[in-house]
């Protein structure tokens, strides 16, 4: 059985960012066509459109938004908290249904986020932390990897995501 990875899909050339652009990475856009990757957008599964306001998460992270710690909330002020949890979910039943190996998903997102993400205050800070559907992929054990992080290490760490998270755990509560 061929191993399954989730990815991002502005990653394989959907227009599916906030902006209605996509971030294209011909390598995962290949792993797609060759059927070895899955395209997932959770924004998009929460129920938000494309084009969107930007969004950030204020109060924590990804980890905090599942908990009810922190909140998702657009450029102009609307908590669409609810639909970056839903997708989040979605995400994670589809990796669940498909057995995904791991999740390369896009950096510094409110949604993919794994490491770092903005910090929520909308003045492009970066601030470390993972968004709301890399944390629940991390807390069920798949490691995530941003685009820059999978290509440096082409899968060599599969454990990234996971320390990540235990290391933002012990730290949070």
């Amino acid at each position: 059985m061929k191993k399954i990875l989730l990815v991002s899909a502005c990653l394989a050339g959907a227009k599916t960012r906030f902006d209605g652009e996509a971030r294209l990475e011909l390598e995962l856009l290949e792993l797609v066509r060759e059927g070895r990757a899955i395209p997932v957008c959770p924004e998009q599964l929460g129920g938000l459109t494309t084009p969107r306001p930007p969004a950030e998460i204020q109060g924590g992270d990804g980890f905090d938004v599942l908990t009810g710690k922190a909140r998702v909330i657009t450029c102009d002020g609307r908590d669409v908290t609810e639909a970056y949890v839903r997708g989040a979910q979605e995400v994670l039943r589809l990796a669940q249904t498909w057995q995904a190996a791991g999740a390369v998903l896009k950096a510094r997102s409110p949604a993919c986020g794994s490491g770092e993400i903005y910090d929520g205050s909308f003045a492009g800070n970066l601030r470390p932390g993972f968004g709301v559907a890399a944390a629940i992929l991390a807390q069920a054990g798949l490691p995530v990897f941003s685009e820059k992080s999978w290509k440096d290490k082409q899968g060599s760490d599969q454990n990234e995501g996971i320390e990540n998270h235990d290391h933002h755990r012990r730290h949070s509560q």
